[in-house]
């Protein structure tokens, strides 16, 4: 079964062709990281608008990338929730338009879920029951995947999301935009012990996480050190400021595998790019004795085929949608259902 699956929640445009779920035929990928970063940020009207201007054509350049003609396509996947409404709405009219033309099923997917699955493309031995920390700019959840399309969350953050963090780190350092490879980056040469900063518990709830006051701790020291004049090492400060979120996640994440009983973890999402947290889910995984999943880099962030490769699946459980398809903001990881069908989650 070979699927038209379309990302457009963010800034990237990316449309690919996946077969069965589990192969990648082509993942056409425009991003517009150059665009927004004279704003220092997503501007959302701006994100719409470039998806708008290439969607069309990075369709027509999947189909010639992989050697097909509109009639070997079997279906069309979309990410139509969550993400700026704009920029998702594009998408979502794409999709139903390319639907319709060619007689196919349409098959609206969680971003999320799409995430997840983007390690299903990596690893054909990897299949559910397992943990997923899913750490994105927009989301950082922890989520119990028993099946394809059967998940839950066990846990999320109650405020700000890990990569939202990041580019509040980078953003205040002066380091520029999109923040995350930066900080990692420098990072790279920086004493992650030269600065205590805070990782919070939610009381009553292990598996929550939030971030609201490392930001603000990130924020205050940078301003502190320079109304003192103090001369700041931003390669200490990103090194301790990584080891802080990764403290967050990590022990979080593999808990929540050994409470369920899995033998299994996955990571996923542009955060699990970072190398301190790969560093540390795999330190940590072999310490459990759990098998460890992350994406190849060019998998972690927004893409196409990871659409493409969860839109199979619920092909296979009979999740489809027809004209009445809306674009959704916000939406819960296992509200999909309903939204899917004109309800609101």
């Amino acid at each position: 079964m070979v699927i038209l699956s379309v990302e457009s929640t963010c800034d990237e445009t990316a449309v690919a062709l996946v077969r069965d779920g589990r192969e990648i035929l082509t993942d056409q990928v425009f991003s517009q990281a150059d665009l927004h970063a004279v704003y220092g940020g997503v501007v959302p009207e701006i994100a719409s608008r470039s998806h708008v201007e290439v969607i069309y054509q990075l369709a027509d350049r999947a189909l010639d990338a992989a050697g097909l003609s509109r009639r070997d396509i079997d279906a069309v996947a979309v990410s139509y929730a969550p993400g700026l409404i704009g920029a998702v709405l594009v998408g979502v009219n794409f999709a139903k338009s390319a639907a319709a033309a060619l007689g196919v099923p349409l098959i609206p997917v969680h971003h999320i879920r799409g995430h997840i699955a983007a390690n299903y493309l990596a690893y054909p031995e990897l299949t559910p029951p397992f943990v997923c920390l899913a750490v994105s700019g927009g989301n950082t959840l922890i989520v119990d995947v028993r099946d394809y399309t059967a998940l839950s969350v066990m846990g999320a953050t109650r405020d700000d999301a890990a990569g939202e963090c990041f580019d509040k780190t980078a953003r205040v350092l002066g380091l520029g935009y999109p923040g995350g490879k930066l900080v990692d980056d420098l990072a790279r040469g920086g004493n992650d012990l030269a600065f205590s900063l805070p990782v919070a518990q939610v009381e009553g709830h292990p598996y929550d996480m939030s971030f609201s006051g490392l930001k603000t701790a990130v924020v205050n020291l940078v301003h502190t050190q320079a109304q003192r004049g103090t001369p700041l090492n931003q390669a200490d400060l990103c090194a301790s400021f990584q080891r802080a979120v990764s403290l967050s996640l990590v022990p979080r994440a593999v808990a929540a595998a050994q409470e369920k009983g899995y033998d299994t973890l996955v990571a996923a999402g542009g955060v699990a790019a970072n190398r301190r947290i790969r560093t540390d889910l795999d330190a940590a995984a072999a310490r459990a004795g759990l098998r460890l999943f992350v994406p190849p880099l060019r998998l972690c962030g927004d893409n196409g085929a990871m659409i493409g490769a969860q839109g199979y699946y619920e092909y296979l459980a009979g999740h489809t949608a027809g004209s009445e398809l809306n674009a959704y903001a916000c939406m819960e990881l296992d509200a999909m259902g309903e939204a899917a069908h004109g309800k609101r989650a």
